[in-house]
């Protein structure tokens, strides 16, 4: 079937801006990175995987949100409550909506706006655990009207949101026939720097148990490289679908502790082998937990944050080496192609790919 989108002038023509002007410092010139006074020498981390049904499945949206936060909230007691107490929990990419098909209009029913009531519920969980707990989900917000995001929410121990975390591109090119049309920072650059400052394009968030960042980012070095260049010290990851080689290969080039929460599959299901497998590594890409399987669990681990934040700096990337390459290099995508008005919008995976073919700086255009 033929796919026919309408693609601005301005995303069609525009071109890259120019780097931001100086002031803002993003990376230290001297190898180190602002943090906060830690709490305690050794923090825990404990990842849940499980699964979540979709939203689709229920009678309604307030119906699944309530099953599936229930859900969420079982496992956070769990956490809380066996083996050692955690300081931080994560949890997958969807463990409140799972994820829905259909267009755009049809998944923005299934997004949630942050804060709101599961967030609510979820901070009363954190502060009577006293612990972090961060998630991801697909999300809707009034400044982005049509826009379908991808954010990682850090609730704090006072149980408000701490953070939210965008996510920072979408991988390109996966399959023939479809892209994944949610909106990435990338995609609406100039305007999220306009409205958050350069800063927010690769956020840290500093905490008493470290330096923390969340992403959905997969099987993409230079991002994880950026994130480790603004001083994060522990990585923490969502997923629905990961490579482990590439959790423990991004912690050991960029020195930071990391886990991944991957979503748990019906194990009857077709997609049952790619569920589980959620992990925690250290910098040196050793594992220190994995649940391998696609059952329903609770991982933990210990990190010594003192014992590692001791004399440690950023990692030593040879820029001046690789610079000349880089300035060079053309991306396929240009930035802000998602940044056009609300009807333009893609309505569906193959219309993404309509416009990233349109887009594309490496494909022939038809006359």
């Amino acid at each position: 079937m033929a796919v026919t989108i309408l693609v601005s002038s301005a995303c069609a023509e525009r071109k890259d801006p120019p780097a931001p002007a100086p002031g803002v410092v993003l990376v230290e010139p001297d190898g180190s990175y602002p943090t906060m006074p830690l709490e305690k020498d050794t923090v825990v981390l404990k990842v849940v995987q499980n699964g979540v049904r979709n939203l689709q499945e229920f009678d309604s949206v307030r119906e699944g949100l309530a099953h599936n936060l229930e859900h969420m909230i079982r496992f956070a007691i769990r956490a809380c409550s066996e083996g050692r107490k955690p300081d931080l929990i994560l949890y997958n990419e969807f463990p409140l909506t799972g994820y829905s098909d259909g267009t755009r209009d049809e998944k923005l029913k299934f997004t949630l706006q942050i804060p709101g009531p599961e967030t609510d519920t979820l901070g009363e969980v954190a502060r009577d655990c006293d612990a972090y707990i961060i998630f991801g989900s697909y999300a809707r917000d009034e400044e982005w009207p049509g826009h379908i995001l991808s954010i990682n929410t850090v609730i704090g121990r006072d149980g408000k949101v701490a953070k939210k975390f965008w996510k920072s591109r979408n991988v390109k090119r996966l399959g023939p026939d479809t892209e994944i049309p949610t909106t990435t920072i990338e995609g609406v650059r100039d305007k999220f720097r306009a409205r958050y400052g350069i800063e927010e394009e690769f956020p840290v968030l500093r905490t008493e148990f470290g330096n923390i960042a969340v992403s959905t980012v997969q099987l993409d070095p230079m991002v994880y490289a950026a994130f480790s260049m603004r001083g994060v010290e522990i990585m923490l990851r969502t997923s629905t679908l990961f490579s482990a080689l590439d959790v423990r290969a991004a912690a050991m080039y960029n020195n930071f502790y990391s886990a991944m929460s991957n979503i748990t599959f019906p194990p009857d299901g077709p997609w049952a082998k790619y569920g589980g497998g959620s992990m925690i590594v250290d910098p040196k890409g050793e594992v220190l937990a994995q649940d391998e399987t696609n059952n329903e669990s609770i991982i933990e681990a210990e990190i010594p944050i003192a014992e590692f934040r001791a004399n440690r700096t950023i990692p030593r990337y040879p820029m001046n080496v690789v610079r000349p390459v880089f300035d060079q290099f053309v991306d396929e995508t240009p930035l802000n192609h998602l940044d056009m008005p609300v009807d333009e919008l893609p309505q569906t995976g193959e219309g993404m790919k309509a416009l990233i073919d349109t887009t594309s700086r490496w494909l022939e255009q038809g006359d």
